[in-house]
């Protein structure tokens, strides 16, 4: 075993206190159980409980990850912008598939949304433009406000032990979400 890999291997992972995930009482509603989570993360102070990976894919398949926040969610999905022109603009204008990573650390909890994402107006754009700290005045027209339309979720609750709970979401073809326990095998 390398320097390193021992030292990484006596790093907390979680707290020593965790809450638990039960697949019998979760609501029949994924988004209820984002924004409750959300909701304890703010409340909590967690540091930028907003911040998310997101994930698109290259041309050639490749994954590509990297660190938005979320602007805003609903029933119609979850609010996230950039720059048409930018690489991400791009992945999406090729395959509007993505995902969106939360992360809480402090709670030992996660949630994967996975979708398709469609641009919104420019007039909501320009909106979600003129609120940025950088915003001078004048109207981008490459900025782009999307919104992920999820089919798919995954929360995750760590144990110590490192045998998380996950619970997937998954809606069906008449837009109806069911949910059911992800399990792994130990070890």
């Amino acid at each position: 075993m390398t320097e390193l890999r021992e030292r990484l291997a006596k790093l907390p992972s979680f707290p020593k206190e965790l809450s638990t995930l039960d697949s019998e009482t979760v609501p029949e509603n994924p988004n209820s159980l984002f924004e409750s989570w959300l909701n304890s993360a703010i409340e909590a102070g967690n540091r930028q409980p907003h911040a998310m990976t997101f994930v698109t894919n290259r041309a050639d398949g490749t994954p590509v990850g990297r660190t938005l926040i979320i602007k805003d969610f609903d029933e119609n999905g979850y609010q996230f912008s950039t720059h048409r022109s930018s690489r991400k603009g791009q992945e999406l204008q090729e395959n509007p598939r993505a995902s969106l990573v939360f992360f809480w650390r402090e709670s030992g909890r996660q949630v994967r949304v996975t979708g398709t994402a469609s641009a919104l107006s420019d007039e909501a754009s320009q909106l979600d433009w003129s609120g940025r700290p950088s915003y001078d005045g004048q109207p981008n027209p490459d900025w782009q406000l999307y919104t992920l339309v999820p089919d798919e979720f995954e929360f995750m609750q760590a144990r110590e032990d490192r045998n998380h709970t996950r619970v997937e979401y998954n809606r069906d073809n008449v837009g109806q979400w069911a949910h059911h326990l992800v399990t792994t095998p130990a070890g």
